[in-house]
């Protein structure tokens, strides 16, 4: 049977180097219980032993990093009542998000490819965060009855010109340019130089100051793109997406006429109602709080979200028997009140 996650000691100059492949590419690289399990025994022996000088995750295969986690186990684990497993899944992704957050050697992500959900969760908190031509990153959860978890309500919260509130109640897709543009990535690269860093990172003596040296040799990698999608609608977003309610955001949008604003708009189709207004209160609350507590918040939101029906139409719908027409309760964001918002808070 092959392991759903590689961990290699690359034995390097003045210190070894620890690889972590995910090792999953029919399932584009998705976290299971177990592969967080592993990572955060493993991150934890390799920060205690000295001869490991930094870490690197990627993904195996050429279309993903890392696409989320195991959602379909979730759902069954839920619709059998098995919450508590079911939980005990996102309590250990939670710890492993707060850990890599932590890590107090280089943590390098190689973002090369499709990087959504829990596969921000592993690389968005890294010291190094490296995406190419072929990332593409989202936090999808609302078109699946759920909400941006993995510490969305940390670094979302904090993107500039409401961008994360953007992203986070759309569930849109962005590139490797966007995301550099509101700090989710420190370095853009070439695909084809992923190995090259690698090799480059193993043979190099890190010396005292391993986290900029590392730093260093990425940058000697980059490439810049000045403009980004992002970037040339940011007023609009910012302008829309401070709006203090979901209804207000969509009606502000419908005051404009612009392929941008009609985008915008469709993007809430199909969307749960209850994870709309949930995310927003979440991102609200979130800007006031560290990462360890909005990940305690998140863990909280996740025991009531397994508990309601939106979240299994939603990946029924989506992706098992893919009608793509979830039937949502309530069906309306006006049938969704301030009271049932705050419940999953609690």
């Amino acid at each position: 049977m092959r392991e759903e996650i590689i961990f290699e000691k690359l034995a390097g100059k003045k210190g070894d180097v620890g690889l972590i492949t995910l090792n999953r590419p029919e399932a584009l690289n998705a976290l299971t219980y177990n592969m967080c399990q592993q990572l955060n025994i493993q991150l934890t022996q390799w920060e205690q032993d000295e001869d490991i000088k930094a870490v690197i995750i990627q993904g195996n295969g050429e279309r993903a990093f890392c696409a989320g986690g195991d959602i379909r186990k979730i759902y069954t684990l839920g619709q059998s009542k098995d919450y508590t497993q079911a939980l005990a899944f996102f309590a250990e992704e939670y710890k492993l998000n707060e850990k890599i957050s932590n890590y107090t050697k280089p943590y390098i992500a190689l973002m090369n490819g499709i990087t959504m959900g829990g596969g921000m969760g592993i690389s968005i908190h890294a010291s190094h965060r490296v995406a190419t031509e072929k990332t593409i990153m989202a936090m999808p959860e609302t078109g699946i009855g759920f909400f941006p978890d993995i510490g969305a309500s940390y670094f979302l919260s904090r993107c500039s010109y409401e961008i994360g509130t953007y992203l986070a109640l759309t569930g849109l897709h962005i590139n490797a340019a966007d995301a550099a543009y509101i700090e989710l990535v420190d370095a853009l690269v070439s695909s084809t130089h992923c190995q090259e860093i690698i090799d480059k990172i193993v043979s190099t003596a890190l010396g005292s100051t391993p986290h900029q040296a590392v730093t260093e040799i990425i940058n000697g990698f980059a490439v810049f793109e000045e403009i980004t999608d992002l970037r040339l609608h940011r007023e609009s977003i910012a302008q829309a997406f401070s709006q203090p309610s979901v209804e207000a955001i969509i009606a502000y949008l419908k005051n404009y006429q612009s392929d941008w604003h009609e985008q915008a708009i469709q993007a809430f189709a199909n969307k749960s109602p209850t994870s709309l207004k949930v995310t927003l209160a979440q991102l609200r609350r979130g800007v006031a709080l560290n990462l360890k507590q909005c990940l305690e918040m998140e863990y909280r939101m996740a025991a009531h979200f397994l508990q309601q029906s939106d979240f299994y139409e939603g990946v029924r719908a989506l992706l098992i028997d893919k009608d793509k027409s979830p039937q949502w309760s309530p069906g309306s964001l006006d049938k969704v009140s301030a009271e049932m918002v705050a419940c999953f808070f609690e």
